[in-house]
C-alpha cells in the first residue's frame, strides 16, 4: 500500500525529506501555467500575466481570502523576475526580522541584484513597522509584495497603498479546485476511489479555498488507511472531516419530556395544559430562569412575527422574576405562558430561519454585488463600489422596484412565508404589493429593451 510519505525519503541525520512536507507545498506551483484560478489577473491581456511578460516587477498588494494563491504568484514572479525572494510574516516578524530583511535587500542590490520582499499578513503590522518598508520601497531597494486577508483601505496605511498596486483575488471556483483535485489524487491518493457525490461533497467544504481542500484530502488520506478503507463516499467523508457535537443530558427522560409537553401545548394554543406543565415543573423544582428562556424561545418559534408582542411580554416576565424573586415573580411568567398559548401563531420566520442556514451551510461563498457593497475610500470606488445603488427612500413608494439585493445568479428563494394570522396578515399584504411593483418594474424593462 502507497502512502503519502514514501520510506525512501526517510533520511539520515534528521534531516526532513521534501516528501514530508504538506500537500499543500509540494503542489504548489512551479510555473505560471500551472496555477488554478484567478483568471481575472493572469488570463491573456490580464494585468498580471502581462506584467510576468514585461519581465518587469511592481510593488503590489494581493488582497483575498485564504488558499487563493497570494503566496504562490509571489513566488513565481520571484523566480520569473530572477529576484531572491524573502519572506517574512508579520505574525511572527518583529523588528529583527525586518531589519535582517533590509540588511539582505541592501546587499543584493550592492551585487546588482534585484529582491521581491513579500510579507504575508501585512495587515498585522502596525502603522510604524508599515512605514518601516516606505524608504527601501522608494529608494528601489525591494519590490514590495504584500498579502492580507484584509481590506487594504482600512488596514494598509496610505502611503504604502499608494507606491503599490492592489489586486484583488478571488476564492476559486468549482472547476478550479475539481482540477486540483485531480492532481492531489495522482500525487496522494491514487489508492483511492472517491465518487461523485464525495467529490462534490470535499469541494463545496473547501469554499474556494485550494489550501483547506488539499488539508482535507490529506486528512481523509490518513483516516481511510487507518480504517483500512479505498473507497471514499459521502458519509466517510463527513465522518472523517465534520466534528460532531456530543450530547450533553444534564436531566432525565422525564425532565424533557414536560419541557416538550409544556412547549406543544403554548404551540398547540391551549392555556390550561400549557399551565399544568409549566407549574409541575415548578412542583418539581425546575429553575423558573430556565423555564423563562424555553418561553423567550416559544416566543420567537412559534409565536413569531404573528405577534411581536409575546417575545416583550416573556422578556418582562423574566425581568419581573429577576426583580421579586420566588414565588412573587412565578406569576408574571404564568402570564406570559397564558398569553403565549392564546395568541395567534406563526413559525414563518422560524422556518425561513432554518431553510436560509442550510442553504448557505451548503452553498459555495457568493460574493456581494458590486453595487451593495460599501465604498469609503477612493481604492474600493475606483474598484467599483457601491455604484448604480439605488437609494430606496429616493423612489416612488420608498421601494425601489425591480432592485436586485442578492447575489448574482442566485434565484429568489422565498424562504419566508408569512401566514394570514396576526400581524403576519399585513406583512403579507405588504410583501404582495412589494412584488406587484417588481413585476412591473420588470415589464418595464422589457418594453424598454
Amino acid at each position: 500500500m502507497t502512502d503519502l510519505f514514501s520510506a525512501d525519503d526517510i533520511l539520515p541525520q534528521g534531516r526532513v525529506p521534501s516528501g514530508f512536507s504538506p500537500l499543500a507545498e509540494r503542489l504548489r506551483p512551479k510555473s505560471l501555467d500551472e496555477v488554478v484560478g484567478q483568471g481575472h489577473l493572469l488570463g491573456e491581456g490580464r494585468p498580471l500575466k502581462l506584467a510576468f511578460e514585461a519581465r518587469k516587477p511592481h510593488s503590489m498588494i494581493f488582497w483575498g481570502p485564504p488558499g487563493v494563491g497570494k503566496t504562490t504568484l509571489a513566488r513565481l514572479m520571484a523566480d520569473g523576475f530572477e529576484c531572491e525572494f524573502i519572506a517574512i510574516s508579520a505574525v511572527f516578524a518583529g523588528v529583527k526580522d525586518i531589519r535582517e530583511a533590509m540588511r539582505r535587500a541592501e546587499e543584493n542590490q550592492r551585487r546588482m541584484r534585484r529582491t521581491i520582499l513579500f510579507v504575508d499578513e501585512v495587515h498585522r503590522f502596525n502603522k510604524a513597522q508599515q512605514d518601516a518598508f516606505l524608504p527601501y520601497v522608494e529608494s528601489g531597494t525591494v519590490t514590495f509584495i504584500g498579502a492580507t486577508t484584509e481590506n487594504p483601505s482600512f488596514e494598509v496605511n496610505s502611503a504604502l497603498i499608494s507606491r503599490a498596486t492592489v489586486y484583488v483575488l478571488k476564492p476559486l471556483e468549482e472547476a478550479d479546485l475539481a482540477l486540483l483535485f485531480d492532481r492531489a489524487r495522482e500525487v496522494a491518493l491514487a489508492d483511492f476511489v472517491f465518487d461523485d457525490e464525495a467529490k462534490s461533497r470535499l469541494l463545496l467544504m473547501a469554499d474556494g479555498d485550494a489550501r483547506r481542500l488539499l488539508n482535507m484530502l490529506e486528512q481523509l488520506a490518513v483516516a481511510g488507511r487507518s480504517a483500512g478503507k479505498t473507497e471514499m463516499d459521502t458519509a466517510f467523508v463527513t465522518e472523517a472531516l465534520v466534528q460532531g457535537l456530543r450530547r450533553f443530558d444534564k436531566g432525565g427522560d422525564a425532565f424533557y419530556d414536560q419541557i416538550s409537553a409544556l412547549h406543544k401545548s403554548i404551540r398547540g394554543s391551549d392555556p390550561d395544559a400549557a399551565l399544568y406543565w409549566f407549574c409541575r415543573m415548578l412542583d418539581g423544582g425546575a429553575d423558573p430562569r430556565y423555564l423563562a428562556r424555553r418561553l423567550v424561545r416559544a416566543a420567537w418559534e412559534d409565536v413569531g412575527l404573528a405577534d411581536p408582542r409575546a417575545a416583550q411580554i416573556v422578556l418582562a416576565a423574566a425581568e419581573t422574576y429577576e426583580r421579586l424573586g420566588s414565588p412573587e415573580g412565578e406569576l408574571a411568567l404564568a402570564e406570559a405562558v397564558i398569553y403565549l398559548a392564546v395568541t395567534a401563531k406563526s413559525n414563518a420566520g422560524y422556518l425561513a430561519f432554518g431553510r436560509a442556514m442550510a442553504f448557505v451551510k451548503e452553498d459555495k461563498s457568493r460574493d456581494v454585488p458590486i453595487h451593495l457593497r460599501n465604498a469609503p475610500t477612493k481604492l474600493m470606488k475606483e474598484l467599483g463600489h457601491g455604484r448604480e445603488y439605488r437609494y430606496a427612500h429616493d423612489e416612488r413608494d420608498a421601494y425601489a422596484a425591480g432592485e436586485n439585493y442578492l447575489p448574482e445568479g442566485m434565484a429568489k428563494p422565498g424562504w419566508y412565508q408569512p401566514v394570514s394570522r396576526g400581524m403576519e396578515a399585513k406583512i403579507r399584504e405588504k410583501m404582495a404589493f412589494l412584488r406587484q411593483l417588481d413585476e412591473g418594474a420588470a415589464k418595464e424593462g422589457e418594453n424598454e429593451a
